[in-house]
């Protein structure tokens, strides 16, 4: 290990512009530093704004690793037998109040409840004009389609995790990002990418989760490495003891980081684990 005085237990991972490369590919290398950290006793684990049945099989079969951290940190699922071990999800009042705000924008809703993702029929009709080609597929692959929004969230009052909503005017973006800003002010709002905007409840991030996790392990934010490339990933850099922003990630995170490792494509994770947790 190199330039970090302290033992990583937990190493949390960004999956989208960090463990895969733009191809959606885990490479040899970093799969190889993954197993081998996970086989020194570490806990491994995606840390993905994407709900929990969303994950994708490439990471969940690594040997190795046990949990999953989704939806931004609304939950940390032991992968074993489905158990959740962090749940932090809306308040039941909060969830429904925030669809009612959203629902007459020009967005794409997505709802996560209980680690599934809902979208509206009516907007997967249109989901292209508003979605990235790179991640069409997963959005197409992992959303459950149904007529209407409101009444699964009223039938499911504590168990929304997480709203993703997808825009074509970044105009739009910003105006929804500041109404919800003004209407919720504890909200977490983040983004993975340039026409996205991700809504959490009041203190539930990548980080908090991570720390709860810890907690349960019996570690602090000393012992945990984090790597992200994205806004929704701030909070968890800013959290950890040791974090490393990818070479391709935004300015700002990597402002927020300890350390810079190279880019998605090139095995930024695998060349972070080596250097700092092995």
């Amino acid at each position: 290990m190199n330039g970090y005085p302290h033992p990583v237990k937990i190493i949390g991972l960004d999956l989208d512009g960090t463990v895969f490369n733009d191809r959606k590919e885990i490479t040899p290398r970093t799969l190889a530093a993954i197993q081998e950290a996970a086989r020194r006793g570490m806990v491994v684990l995606p840390a993905t704004g994407r709900p929990v049945s969303g994950v994708p099989e490439a990471f969940l079969n690594v040997p190795g690793v046990e949990y999953a951290l989704t939806s931004n940190g609304a939950t940390i699922t032991r992968l074993s037998d489905g158990q959740r071990l962090v749940f932090l999800p809306f308040d039941g009042e909060t969830a429904l109040g925030l669809y009612d705000l959203l629902a007459p924008t020009d967005c794409i809703c997505n709802a996560f409840i209980a680690g599934e993702s809902y979208a509206l029929e009516k907007n997967m009709d249109r989901v292209e004009v508003f979605t990235p080609q790179s991640i069409l597929k997963y959005i197409k692959d992992t959303r459950i389609v149904v007529k209407d929004l409101r009444p699964l969230i009223l039938e499911h009052p504590d168990q929304v995790e997480k709203f993703s909503l997808l825009f074509r005017d970044h105009q739009v973006r910003q105006q929804v990002w500041e109404m919800v800003a003004k209407a919720f002010p504890q909200v977490e709002i983040t983004s993975s990418f340039d026409n996205n905007l991700e809504l959490n409840a009041p203190g539930v991030h990548k980080g908090a989760a991570l720390l709860a996790l810890a907690r349960q392990l019996g570690c602090g934010p000393e012992n945990i490495m984090a790597c992200g490339d994205s806004s929704n990933d701030l909070a968890m850099l800013r959290t950890v003891g040791l974090s490393v922003a990818m070479g391709n990630a935004q300015e700002d995170v990597k402002a927020a980081a300890r350390y810079i490792t190279d880019d998605n494509n090139h095995d930024g994770v695998a060349k972070a684990i080596e250097q700092y947790a092995l």
